[in-house]
């Protein structure tokens, strides 16, 4: 698709995941930024939301219907879990429709209805192009499902590993995130005074919505049976994600063999580094960008490989995929408006 002009419409505009798909539609003179909408904010100038995006500071948000979004090219929906669809369905196919949310990411039904309830939507193209034969599938859709942060970051740690089979695919991942995670709605334990100087554990023992998501990812990759568990920590930063994963290592897997998978499995990404051996991955080093950055070692006395993973949650994770996936499904450069380089310090 080529046009001088591409009208975009943000439905959501004064959450984080909304903010930030606009604050990398802003610095790109090819777009054009049209409805900007909002649920319980309605009526509220985007300034007093999002006071960072200055250029649209003096847009009022507009109620969140198909009226208001309709007559766009691209439609970005950063809803609440479970609302997209019956707004998707009320856009014409011709419109490309990305979701932030979670409505389109799972395959299963049975999996959807047991970690989210209500009834499965179906399942869209999934927004994550560096797995084998997903860029594909991206190229000219008009529907877009937006992996999760956690599933992100934790299918791009293990994958190289998965695919070459490296690892009996029983996985640990441990993520520590950002309280940018949980979203802007008021709640207790996302206080200052509870997060500062404060890590607590939450969605403990395989009830994290983002399990099946990881699971089904890393089960294209192998045929073997593949089971995860994952356990996310609240951390004191706003943004940001430090996935630790680890796995059996298959007989004669060497720390120097894992590196070389994993520099050859990313050697075409732009978004993904391989750090150079030693150096491990930090938060601050993608904030803000579109990058991932990896790691890889064998622990040789307990015969497990150990990978760790950051990613900021916000750009990569949701807004900077978002984009990215824009781009593919317009037949646009990828890498069109995002940015490999983060904030530091």
């Amino acid at each position: 698709m080529h046009m001088s002009k591409v009208r975009i419409a943000v439905a959501g505009a004064s959450g984080y995941a909304g903010g930030e798909v606009l604050r990398l539609l802003l610095g790109r003179d090819d777009v054009e930024i049209g409805a900007l909408t909002g649920g319980s904010n309605a009526g509220e100038k985007l300034g007093v939301l999002q006071p960072h995006l200055v250029p649209l500071a003096d847009r009022v948000l507009e109620p969140t219907n198909a009226e208001t979004l309709a007559g766009h090219d691209v439609v970005f929906l950063g809803l609440p879990h479970g609302q997209s669809a019956a707004i998707a369905e009320q856009l014409g196919d011709d419109v490309v429709v990305i979701d932030c949310g979670a409505d389109f990411r799972l395959t299963d039904s049975a999996e959807w209805e047991k970690f989210y309830g209500g009834t499965h939507a179906g399942s869209w193209p999934y927004g994550l192009p560096e797995l084998p034969g997903q860029r594909a599938q991206l190229a000219g859709a008009k529907r877009i499902a937006v992996p999760g942060c956690y599933p992100t970051v934790s299918t791009l740690t293990l994958a190289p590993a998965v695919q070459a089979g490296l690892i009996t695919p029983d996985v640990v991942v441990v993520a520590a995130s950002g309280t940018s995670g949980a979203g802007k709605s008021l709640k207790a334990n996302l206080l200052g005074s509870e997060v500062m100087g404060n890590v607590s554990a939450y969605g403990v023992g395989g009830v994290h919505r983002h399990t099946p998501e990881i699971t089904q990812n890393l089960a294209l990759l192998t045929d073997d049976d593949v089971t995860v568990s994952f356990t996310p920590l609240l951390v004191p930063m706003p943004r940001g994600i430090l996935a630790t994963c680890s796995a059996p290592i298959t007989p004669g897997t060497t720390a120097e063999q894992a590196y070389e998978a994993y520099k050859g499995f990313y050697a075409d990404e732009p978004f993904v580094t391989v750090l150079p051996q030693g150096v491990w991955p930090q938060t601050k080093s993608v904030l803000g960008s579109n990058s991932v950055h990896l790691q890889v070692t064998v622990d040789e006395t307990a015969g497990r490989l150990v990978a760790v993973g950051a990613v900021d949650n916000l750009a990569k994770g949701t807004a900077g995929a978002a984009v990215q996936c824009m781009n593919l499904a317009l037949g646009l450069p990828e890498g069109t408006g995002l940015t490999t380089i983060g904030l530091a310090p």
